[in-house]
C-alpha cells in the first residue's frame, strides 16, 4: 500500500515513510493510494471472530509490507489490550465508551498502535526521533502515554494555556523521562500551525521529526477499529445503525466513514460539533471557511479548521452530494451541551461529558428521520476528565480513578512559549 500527499498525488511514500515522515514535504497529508474493501463473507461474520483478528484484517493491507505478519499483530494486541462496550442509554440508544485506556479517552489506541510502529521502524536505529503534537485536550496525554519510555523517542507536546483541563494538562505534565510540554500562548490552531511550520523548517530537517497528531496515518486508521468493534455488538438488533461522532479535527469520523468505504454497512454518519462549526456550515453551503476557534467547554473539539476533512473529501471526489448521501453534521452551543447532560442524567442516570454530549445531540437529531434505527452516540473520554464541568453541570461528585488520582500530587513540568521561533529553538537545543 502506497500513500500520496493530497497536494500531490505524484508523490508516493509506503507506509513505514508515511508514519516517519507524518506529513508530505508539500505539506499534504498522505492518503491511501486505494481503499482496500473487506469481504461480503467477513462482515457478514464479524462477530464470531476476535477484536484482535477483526483488527488485524482491517489494519494489515494499509500496512502492506512495511510490518511483518506477526510484529502487526503483536502491535495490535498491544494496543488493544482495554474494552470498547456498547452502553445502552435508552431505547434504542447506545453510548460506544471509548475511554478505557489509560488515559482514559479514544485517543489510546491510535498513540499506542502508532507509538509500536514508530519503535519497530526504529528497533535498530541510532538516530533519535522527535514526536512533535499539537493537542486541544485529549491527545497530548494519549501520545504521552503512548511513547513514555520509548526507546529513541523523544515526545514534545504543544497545548493552548487555559484552554485545557487541568486532569488534561496534569496527563502531559507530569511524565517526565521522554515527554516534553509545551505550553501556547494561543489556541489550538495556533499550536497546530508551529507543528506544521516545524515539519516544512529546513533548519529542523535533521532533527527527525514526526507528527503524533491524526494528520499521521498511523494516527488517524486505526480509529476505524471503533466502529468495527460496535458493529461486532449492535449486529445482533438486526437493524440500520446510525453514528454520530463528536468531531473537532475530524480523524475519527473520516476514520469511520473509510470503514464504510471498506464495506460496514453504517447507514449514516454524523458529525457533531461544538460552535466551531466550519463543517456544518460548509454541507449547508458548499463553502468550506475557516475560522477562528472559539473557546467552549467541549475543548477538544475548539477547532476551526479541521486537518482531516481534506481527507473526507478526497474520500468523496470533492462532491458535496456524495458526502452528504453518507454524513451530516449539526453544530451545538454550551448552553445546549449542557442541558443534555442534565436531561440524560436525571432521565436514565447517564453521565455524559461533554463531548459525548454533543455527540448524543446530533444522534437525537438525525433519528428524526431514522425513527427505526438504532443510535449510537460516541463517548470520546472519562467524565472525570473534565471534572469541574460534570462535578457543576450534574450536582455530583465524581470519584476518582487510581490512574488520576496518582497525578495529582505530582508537579507539573512544563515551558511556556508564544512564538514558532521559540519553538524551533527548543527543538534546536535539547
Amino acid at each position: 500500500m502506497n500513500y500520496y500527499s493530497l497536494n500531490n498525488p505524484n508523490h508516493k511514500v509506503s507506509f513505514k515513510e508515511a508514519v516517519i515522515a507524518g506529513i508530505a514535504p508539500d505539506r499534504g497529508l498522505y492518503y491511501p493510494e486505494q481503499i482496500p474493501t473487506l469481504s461480503p463473507e467477513f462482515i457478514a461474520n464479524l462477530e464470531q471472530y476476535s477484536r484482535e483478528e477483526v483488527a488485524f484484517q482491517v489494519m494489515a493491507p494499509f500496512v502492506g509490507e512495511s510490518i511483518p505478519e506477526a510484529e502487526l499483530r503483536q502491535i495490535i494486541e498491544e494496543t488493544l489490550c482495554f474494552d470498547f462496550p456498547c452502553v445502552a442509554v435508552h431505547d434504542s440508544i447506545f453510548s460506544l465508551e471509548l475511554y478505557h485506556g489509560p488515559t482514559l479517552a479514544f485517543k489510546d489506541v491510535g498513540a499506542r498502535f502508532m507509538s509500536r510502529c514508530l519503535g519497530y521502524f526504529n528497533r535498530n536505529s541510532e538516530e533519535k526521533v522527535t514526536v512533535l503534537v499539537a493537542t486541544s485536550g485529549d491527545t497530548g496525554g494519549a501520545v504521552a502515554s503512548g511513547f513514555l519510555g520509548v526507546k529513541g523517542v523523544n515526545v514534545v507536546i504543544l497545548y493552548p494555556s487555559g484552554k485545557v483541563s487541568d486532569i488534561q494538562e496534569r496527563q502531559l505534565t507530569t511524565l517526565g523521562q521522554n515527554i516534553h510540554a509545551l505550553e501556547v500562548d494561543g489556541v489550538f490552531d495556533d499550536c497546530q500551525d508551529m507543528v506544521k511550520t516545524a515539519f516544512l523548517d529546513t533548519d529542523l530537517k535533521g532533527s527527525g521529526l514526526t507528527s503524533a497528531n491524526s494528520i499521521n496515518v498511523a494516527r488517524w486508521l486505526p480509529q476505524m477499529l471503533y466502529y468495527f468493534f460496535a458493529w461486532q455488538q449492535l449486529k445482533k438488533h438486526h437493524k440500520e445503525i446510525i453514528v454520530s461522532c463528536p468531531s473537532g479535527n475530524f480523524g475519527n469520523i473520516c476514520a469511520g466513514l473509510l470503514a464504510k468505504k471498506m464495506g460496514l454497512p453504517i447507514a449514516h454518519f454524523v458529525a457533531a460539533t461544538n460552535v466551531n462549526d466550519t463543517v456544518p456550515e460548509f454541507l449547508q453551503t458548499g463553502k468550506y471557511i475557516p475560522k477562528p476557534s472559539k473557546p467552549t467547554i467541549s475543548n477538544a473539539m475548539d477547532v476551526g479548521n479541521p486537518s482531516n476533512f481534506v481527507r473526507i473529501q478526497a474520500m468523496y471526489d470533492h462532491s458535496l452530494e456524495a458526502i452528504l448521501n453518507d454524513f451530516s453534521s449539526y453544530s451545538y452551543t454550551d448552553e445546549q451541551t449542557r442541558a443534555v447532560m442534565q436531561t440524560l442524567y436525571s432521565q436514565t442516570g447517564y453521565i455524559a461529558e461533554p463531548h459525548g454530549a454533543v455527540g448524543y445531540l446530533g444522534l437525537q437529531e438525525t433519528l428524526k428521520n431514522h425513527p427505526y434505527a438504532i443510535g449510537l452516540f460516541l463517548e470520546t473520554a472519562h467524565p472525570v476528565k473534565f471534572l469541574e464541568e460534570v462535578e457543576n453541570t450534574l450536582s455530583i461528585e465524581l470519584p476518582l480513578p487510581e490512574a488520576i488520582a496518582q497525578l495529582l500530587p505530582l508537579e507539573k513540568v512544563k515551558t511556556r512559549i508564544a512564538t514558532y521561533a521559540q519553538l524551533k529553538s527548543f527543538l534546536l537545543n535539547r
